[in-house]
């Protein structure tokens, strides 16, 4: 029996798929058709599946055409196939042409002509609208926010605004978007959804006003400072229908959503310990907004919601209490500040610094193992599951494409598009749950200097 294998996403599958299934089940006996997972997609750059994993092998099945389905997951995983399923031939698509000569070691490899004329990425752009999307504030995560873009589908940046507006200008011109705007209010009324980048204390009212006039909201890391805002505007977005995100990049990154995923498994067993931090030692000039206390200045309001989000993540929102020892400057502002959270059954610790350097890392202690990933933790790429027997040892890689915005960008016009009010990457709930603790350190509520 001739065996023949063939790999695709099969996204809104369409005749050009059907067409090199059924020419691959034509070279042999028996067709296996592998299908790649949702998580392999992100980690290779694919940010717009719109079918998952599920609904994309059942379209393949309906086909009849495949004797065995099979998941990719993971890259160098068709050599390992080949061998285990005793494969004779590797079928591609032409558009693949030479990519794939080295399995000629493991198979004979055929590359199968492709349907002119159709493609999943041109079913998905007859179908998308382009969300128009308006940037306000143009400082260092907006620089890197809008090139970033440019990776997604069915999103454009067509406005910007900035209380300065040769800033603005200089934006627009640097990433050729079409208008700028000499009001906030202006950019609203010309876009679908607003990305709102300024200093923390401008967040609420910004949000609010694009919330109340419709536009959905991509909001930067703290969203607010405090427990009853966060609600107000989480529950405003719910009665405008709108879509409103926090924007935490780790969130969204492909590798710390496997990480949670195998924790909350039981790989580690039960978690009972998270430790989590991070720190900067910058110039000082480069710090000026970040350690300023009119503007929210300090190391928890700045970082916080990054260590914060594998314990919520983890651990829920339910926590018992939180303690608080921060080392502050002569301005009053946190430049050190470490937490310790209780849970029913578990403690977690985060530290933070804006003048005070440590490692960087996370490890989550489990009963059976634990998770360790190295620094930059928050831009995860890489990270083991470690036991007692050294044996068992696991290690993940995923690419991280530098600076990791588009994978927060990719789930947000996801939302939009496909009509999603709430991102189960970072719940309403989640968000809030941090701004909590943001207005506890405010309230200095069991916070301790040092």
């Amino acid at each position: 029996m001739k065996k023949v294998i063939t790999y695709g996403t099969y996204d809104l599958l369409h005749q050009g798929h059907i067409n090199l299934l059924r020419r691959a089940r034509e070279l042999g006996d028996y067709l296996i058709v592998g299908v790649t997972n949702d998580s392999f997609d992100r980690a290779r750059g694919k940010l717009n599946v719109r079918n998952n994993v599920l609904e994309r092998v059942e379209a393949v099945k309906a086909t009849g055409l495949a004797d065995q389905i099979i998941i990719e997951d993971y890259m160098g995983q068709k050599i390992d196939d080949i061998l285990k399923y005793e494969v004779d031939i590797f079928a591609i698509g032409s558009d693949w042409e030479g990519k794939f000569d080295y399995l000629n070691e493991y198979c004979q490899v055929v590359y199968l002509p492709r349907t002119e004329g159709i493609s999943s990425t041109m079913l998905r752009a007859e179908s998308e609208r382009v969300v128009k999307m308006g940037v306000c504030g143009c400082g260092r995560i907006a620089r890197r926010f809008a090139p970033e873009a440019v990776y997604v589908d069915a999103v454009e940046v067509t406005a910007v605004y900035d209380v300065d507006a040769a800033v603005a200008q200089e934006f627009a011109l640097a990433n050729d978007v079409k208008k700028v705007c000499g009001s906030f209010e202006e950019m609203v009324e010309a876009v679908d959804a607003v990305y709102v980048a300024t200093p923390h204390l401008d967040h609420y009212a910004q949000v609010k006003y694009a919330l109340e006039h419709g536009r959905h909201v991509l909001c930067e890391t703290p969203m607010v400072l405090e427990k009853q805002k966060a609600e107000e505007l989480y529950a405003l977005a719910q009665e405008k229908k709108s879509v409103l995100i926090e924007a935490n990049k780790t969130a969204f990154c492909p590798a710390f959503n496997h990480l949670i995923t195998l924790v909350k498994s039981g790989l580690i067993g039960d978690v009972v310990g998270i430790d989590a931090s991070e720190s900067k030692l910058w110039d000082k000039h480069r710090l000026e907004r970040e350690l300023d206390p009119e503007r929210a200045g300090g190391s928890l309001y700045e970082m916080g919601s990054y260590p914060l989000l594998p314990i919520i993540k983890l651990l829920g929102t339910d926590y018992r209490n939180i303690n608080i020892y921060s080392r502050l400057n002569e301005q009053g502002v946190d430049v050190y500040t470490r937490g310790m959270m209780r849970y029913d059954s578990a403690v977690c610790s985060f530290q933070l610094g804006l003048g005070v350097k440590t490692e960087g890392n996370l490890v989550i202690s489990g009963t059976k193992g634990y998770a360790y990933v190295p620094s930059p933790w928050w831009k995860t790429e890489y990270f083991e599951l470690r036991y007692e027997d050294q044996n068992r040892n696991r290690k993940y890689f995923y690419p991280w494409n530098e600076p990791g915005l588009r994978y927060e960008i990719q789930e947000f016009i996801s939302c939009v598009v496909n009509g999603r009010m709430v991102s189960p990457r970072l719940t309403p709930k989640e968000s809030v749950c941090m701004a909590s603790v943001m207005e506890q350190f405010g309230n200095r509520q069991n916070f301790y200097k040092i």
